[in-house]
């Protein structure tokens, strides 16, 4: 019930702010079964559209274990199916409770790849909980603005959907499945990136 209003609370800022976002091919969705909704990190809010335009699929998602130190902040995260994850010394709990989730409630799970924005080098840890967990992966990607001012600005945001990808047919997650997973991956995010508006230019902010 908290993830659900929380989502309609954050679909109403999102109209409110910007107002301008289509969702396309939604109808790729797996409507059934849980899977990892996948997409390159552009900006700290596409994770709010990703889980408005996903909906009404509910989902749990990782995030970096300094969040929940504040208790107001832990108890908002936790109630909206957030655990948490050391980025640094990451354990098996950083596969083990995803893959759970995955197997055991219904709950997908919203990944980042990359790991952090600014970044496109994806991570394995992505494949080994599809992997382990049985379940396909859902890539998509988010067009729109990269700053603050840009989304008051009421400039068009787009997220779109593509086919999920099976993984079940490689063996093992090893170098050469990794790798055969991201080249699917990378793949798929150049298609629906063009699919989507293929003049959409992502600039990486220099620090």
């Amino acid at each position: 019930m908290f993830f659900t209003f929380m989502r309609g609370l954050v679909r109403v800022i999102l109209f409110v702010v910007n107002g301008n976002a289509r969702y396309q091919n939604r109808q790729a969705l797996p409507q059934d079964e849980n899977y990892i909704l996948v997409a390159p990190h552009r900006t700290w809010w596409d994770p709010l559209y990703l889980a408005v335009a996903a909906r009404p699929k509910k989902f749990a998602f990782m995030a970096k274990k300094e969040l929940f130190k504040n208790p107001v902040l832990s108890f908002i995260l936790r109630h909206a199916n957030a655990f948490p994850v050391d980025r640094e010394n990451p354990g098996p709990s950083a596969i083990k409770t995803p893959v759970k989730i995955l197997k055991n409630t219904d709950l997908s799970l919203i990944m980042f790849p990359s790991g952090t924005r600014h970044s496109t080098d994806l991570k394995g840890g992505m494949a080994l909980i599809a992997k382990m967990a049985k379940v396909r992966v859902v890539p998509c990607v988010y067009q729109g603005p990269l700053t603050l001012k840009e989304l008051f600005k009421r400039k068009r945001v787009i997220v779109r959907f593509g086919e999920p990808i099976d993984i079940s047919d490689i063996p093992k997650m090893n170098d050469a499945g990794m790798l055969e997973v991201e080249r699917r991956i990378q793949t798929a995010f150049t298609a629906i990136d063009q699919a989507a508006n293929p003049d959409f230019v992502y600039k990486i902010e220099e620090k």
